[in-house]
């Protein structure tokens, strides 16, 4: 890996057809937005559970995933696998979006080390590119620009022991909030996985995404605040 080569993970997408990995959240969504405007986006890459009944990085139900994606307006490359797995089913997604004409794999992530990074591990083995549009990027700039962009994400997973509490879910990104968070100590990004949010509207979306919030759930250090689609308020066919 070249000192060329890593910083064009920034630019990666520009010019070229990618296929983005796919989360929901605020990052993803940010990372997306950043390569639509430079690049052309061939779909979604999101995996699964090993039941296929909910998103590996978020827990999300796959029909809400597809919610966001047919308003985005992307196919989605999905399946579900194990940890033992994953990198193995990952792959073959990668190498089925080849196929189709994908020529980078764009992600989320801010923090990535220059060197011997996942990420790049896998698209030097399928033969593409790589694309981190938010990589290094400060993290309040970051959480800013995503919030003046006018996206709207809910905040649906945090962890008790990084400073967060069961009030906080539920609650939207905005300004004021971020400040709050800070000010409780917690990084703006939830890099250190305080916390994980969904997005449900914002200008890559034809149409926001109507979502009903259920029960609270807690497993050890965490609570979850399940999002469904809620078919009733569905905009279809946008």
């Amino acid at each position: 890996m070249t000192e060329a080569n890593i910083n064009n993970w920034r630019n990666g997408a520009a010019g070229r057809k990618f296929i983005a990995s796919f989360s929901g959240g605020k990052d993803s969504v940010l990372a997306l937005y950043k390569a639509m405007k430079v690049g052309e986006p061939l779909g979604l890459i999101v995996m699964l559970e090993e039941e296929g009944k909910r998103s590996r990085s978020h827990g999300m139900p796959p029909e809400l995933i597809r919610a966001q994606a047919e308003s985005i307006g992307l196919p989605v490359f999905t399946a579900a696998a194990s940890w033992a797995d994953y990198e193995a089913v990952f792959i073959d997604l990668l190498e089925q979006a080849k196929q189709q004409g994908a020529e980078v794999l764009v992600t989320g992530d801010l923090d990535m080390p220059a060197h011997g990074c996942w990420q790049d591990g896998i698209t030097q083995r399928v033969g593409m590119k790589l694309g981190m549009p938010l990589w290094e990027m400060d993290h309040r700039e970051a959480v800013d620009e995503f919030i003046n962009l006018g996206f709207v994400t809910v905040v649906v997973t945090v962890n008790l022991s990084l400073g967060m509490t069961e009030d906080d879910l539920g609650r939207t990104l905005t300004h004021e909030y971020v400040k709050e968070l800070e000010a409780r100590g917690i990084d703006p990004c939830g890099e250190g996985g305080e916390f994980h949010t969904t997005v449900i509207d914002g200008p890559i979306f034809k149409h926001p995404i109507p979502v009903r919030k259920c029960e609270i759930l807690r497993h050890e250090n965490y609570a979850f605040l399940p999002l469904e689609l809620d078919e009733a308020n569905r905009i279809c066919g946008s």
